[in-house]
């Protein structure tokens, strides 16, 4: 299976990208792509058999995990930063702890449904879901705060009434 690599190479990262990968990409079984464009990343996205997004820093949130489940490519991701929020290990793609397991999770993402990948994305991610949740937050945070404001009224209004001149 050919691994196409889409990825901006920093500046800061050039001497390593050429000491370290350059020699690897063959442009055949190791292709780079480079940086992939809003036009081409749903079909580069859609067509992969997986993402995988190696990190190793606690990214705080990971968008490019929440695309490629938009377009019902599993991924398979190192347990780090918000992983294990965003991923759900075993149906829409793999949580690793390393390369090793990363390799055996290649093999294995046939078995997931890509159907069931794209649902949980729209069943958690799509933005018509997150406003309506974080409505129904925001509504019960108004409800607990008239609660604690109705209660240290009526807390105020018993010790008003047990004070005496």
């Amino acid at each position: 299976m050919p691994l196409r690599i889409a990825a901006k190479i920093p500046r800061a990262e050039t001497a390593y990208f050429k000491k370290k990968l350059e020699p690897e990409i063959d442009g055949e079984a190791i292709q780079l792509v480079g940086e992939v464009d809003e036009i081409r990343k749903q079909p580069f996205l859609a067509d992969a058999a997986a993402l995988l997004f190696p990190i190793d820093w606690p990214e705080p949130f990971g968008l490019v995990m929440i695309e490629s489940m938009a377009c019902g490519t599993p991924v398979i991701a190192y347990r780090s930063g918000s992983v294990p929020e965003v991923v759900e290990d075993g149906v829409t793609g793999f949580i690793v702890d390393g390369e090793e397991q990363a390799i055996r999770a290649v093999s294995e993402v046939g078995r997931l449904d890509r159907r069931m990948v794209r649902a949980r994305f729209e069943e958690r991610f799509i933005a018509s879901r997150m406003a309506r949740e974080y409505e129904r937050q925001y509504r019960e945070l108004v409800v607990r705060d008239d609660a604690t404001r109705e209660q240290t009224t009526r807390v105020g209004a018993k010790e008003s009434k047990s004070v005496s001149f």
